[in-house]
């Protein structure tokens, strides 16, 4: 299978503060991988590394058969990123910030149409394409930012806290959208998380993130079987060594 992201020895430090620490992991072709951990864990500054937003403080990378220092905008133009708290121009429509986003990618005007008019049909706003986006709930915005980062068709995806903030229903369109782009387009896609149910329900593997280390690394039956737990919560507990009241002061297992 082939490899999509290799990563060796990532180190990331912010002044005193180390991130990240020596993290190493592979993330293979048409796999949906996930990155758990609470927040503080270093999820986000590991996601921001590996699609060239940030510079490791040492170790080195290959996204897509790209290298991390020397090839970064390839990266950047091959990759779509869903940030946690992603932002929209309010004063645009739906319409008109998919095109922007897709002109920055340099697809031309009928590319950018027919993709836009797709995307606003997957996400169920095809009659709210000309509304300005000020105007939308946070669940539609959610789509809006979702669909933006497939416009220009990236092979690989970082979706970061994607259902963070939505309602079930809304939730659960994306958890089905993540499946169908892993298993019908063989996309690869990275999650990363706080939310077990997302990361159990979508995941092919899951590397645990706790304090700027990966613990443990493996498909979910296996970070079971290989902890003697029955549940990946029970796993994860056993993984981290955090007791119970730590978690639920850290993670939102729940949607």
């Amino acid at each position: 299978m082939d490899t999509i992201i290799e990563a060796s020895h990532i180190t990331k430090q912010f002044a005193t503060v180390t991130a990240l620490k020596d993290i190493s992991l592979t993330v293979r072709k048409g796999e949906t991988f996930g990155l758990l951990g609470p927040n503080g864990a270093g999820k986000t500054t590991l996601v921001r590394i590996l699609c060239g937003v940030l510079s490791p403080t040492s170790g080195s990378a290959r996204v897509l058969g790209h290298d991390l220092f020397s090839e970064k905008n390839e990266i950047k133009r091959k990759t779509g990123l869903l940030p946690e708290h992603p932002g929209t121009y309010e004063d645009l429509t739906a319409k008109e910030f998919l095109s922007f986003v897709g002109e920055l990618y340099g697809l031309a005007p009928e590319r950018r149409a027919s993709r836009t008019a797709d995307l606003l049909s997957l996400f169920d706003l095809s009659d709210r394409g000309d509304d300005l986006i000020a105007g939308f709930s946070s669940g539609m915005r959610q789509k809006v930012m979702l669909a933006s980062t497939l416009i220009h068709n990236p092979p690989l995806l970082f979706l970061d806290e994607p259902t963070s903030s939505l309602d079930p229903t809304v939730a659960r369109t994306v958890k089905d959208l993540i499946k169908s782009l892993s298993k019908e387009s063989h996309r690869t896609i990275v999650v990363s998380t706080h939310q077990l149910p997302l990361a159990e329900e979508v995941c092919d593997r899951i590397a645990i993130l706790f304090r700027g280390e990966i613990l443990a690394c493996d498909t979910p039956a296996a970070l079971m079987a290989s902890s003697g737990t029955s549940s990946l919560e029970a796993a994860f507990f056993a993984i981290t060594g955090m007791e119970r009241k730590e978690v639920d002061l850290l993670l939102g297992w729940g949607e």
